[in-house]
């Protein structure tokens, strides 16, 4: 039978319900495993909790509170203080309470675009309409004086070539991100994968929409002058093999850790292709993704020098809103300034740390993927666990329309929907 500790003290005043409970009994049971006390935020590796004892741990919180975690989620949370948050949130609360709606906003990055992207909420959302021409008139002036609003609309196959397709990206995802909020659906945490940093960034209001339309311009612009040769490829490894195989390659990389056996390699096409059939031989599964460029990776960094000294000249600062930086794989303190900026151009996409992260310490009730249709969303589902948030896309591709919008908003307690959609 399930059942939510109860008295125990010394949580934190914004701690989850019955988190200081649980923190209480792990911590009691970890004396009792280990002949002596432990501090609530003791690494367990450190306090000497081998793997045996770790089973040991799973198997009392199973039998006591019923299947709450995984077996891994000790790993993942290696604290009794952090497991404990984790315990509470995953642990059923009074029956009939109604939990307000904390949405989490991620992301999409490179790889989402298509011709004709979100043309059907264009066509049929007032707000969504007048976003997209807000951000496409800050892009303007770097584009050639082409706009991203009649690129989407013409279906022009240039969404595909590296300086079109990062400011279309951007401005669809703060386009959505914007007609959410202004449906009443605000976010208590962004999270971005790649580029859709800058739509993240601008939303939690460490980037100014001008500002980040010249940064995310010119960094497409560089990319997509530098030499071709260098590839992408999407595996079924875990962490620790793709590491293994970048390691035999000079010019390969790990460019994304997405969640569990599902990496990315960047780097030169021939290194690649060996790393393929390394794969292949190991029955590892792998695709070459359609890119021209190696990015995330060091075959980036000929940008980077060009692209600090623009962003040195603009005034980045601290977000308002939590950012879990996909740089780092956790929280981000402090601005975004312009050495984060250059160093996100070659730094491997840590999505699958920044996404534990913000759901372990944000605890939202829903992940939404902001972008023009899922390619994150069975990574979010996977991170996030059968009892995690709910995961759902803002657009599921160019047909999304008013009614499907509606269905987001209401999930997401959203509205009034007049509010967002044309008549």
């Amino acid at each position: 039978m399930t059942r939510t500790p109860v008295g125990a003290a010394g949580a934190a005043p914004d701690e989850e319900p019955g988190a200081e409970a649980f923190c209480a009994w792990l911590l009691a049971r970890l004396t009792d495993y280990l002949g002596r006390p432990v501090g609530a935020d003791t690494p367990f590796a450190e306090a000497g909790l081998d793997s045996v004892a770790a089973l040991s741990l799973y198997g009392d919180i199973e039998e006591e509170y019923g299947p709450l975690i995984d077996p891994t989620d000790i790993q993942l949370y290696p604290t009794a203080r952090e497991l404990a948050r984790f315990l509470a949130l995953r642990a059923p609360g009074p029956a009939g309470r109604h939990t307000r709606v904390r949405p989490a906003f991620v992301f999409t990055g490179q790889g989402s675009q298509h011709p004709h992207l979100t043309s059907g909420l264009y066509l049929h959302s007032t707000g969504y309409r007048g976003h997209l021409e807000e951000a496409a008139d800050a892009l303007v002036p770097y584009l050639g004086g082409r706009s991203v609003a009649e690129l989407i609309l013409g279906g022009d196959p240039a969404v595909h070539r590296t300086a079109f397709t990062q400011p279309v990206l951007f401005a669809a995802g703060y386009a959505l991100a914007r007609m959410l909020e202004e449906s009443g659906a605000q976010p208590v945490a962004v999270l971005g994968h790649g580029v859709g940093e800058y739509a993240a960034a601008v939303v939690a209001g460490a980037l100014s929409l001008p500002d980040a339309a010249r940064l995310v311009s010119v960094r497409g612009a560089f990319m997509q002058y530098l030499p071709v040769g260098g590839g992408m490829l999407a595996t079924g490894a875990t962490a620790e093999q793709a590491a293994e195989a970048a390691a035999t390659e000079r010019a390969v990389t790990v460019g994304a850790l997405n969640a569990h056996r599902a990496t990315v390699l960047s780097g030169e096409l021939a290194g690649l292709e060996r790393v393929a059939a390394r794969f292949a031989a190991e029955r590892v599964g792998y695709r070459f993704l359609r890119v021209a460029h190696a990015f995330q990776s060091p075959l980036m960094a000929p940008v980077v020098p060009r692209f600090t000294a623009v962003a040195r000249r603009l005034p980045l600062g601290p977000p308002r809103l939590p950012f879990y930086s996909t740089v780092n794989g956790a929280l981000h303190e402090g601005a975004l300034d312009a050495g984060y900026w250059a160093a996100q151009i070659t730094a491997p996409v840590r999505f699958a740390d920044g996404v534990r992260r913000l759901v372990a310490e944000q605890r939202p009730t829903h992940l939404v993927e902001i972008g023009p249709r899922p390619v994150l969303l069975p990574f979010m589902r996977r991170l996030g666990g059968a009892e995690g948030p709910a995961c759902l896309p803002v657009c599921r591709g160019p047909r999304t329309n008013a009614v499907d919008l509606a269905g987001v908003l209401s999930a997401l307690e959203a509205g009034p929907f007049a509010g967002a959609l044309a008549a």
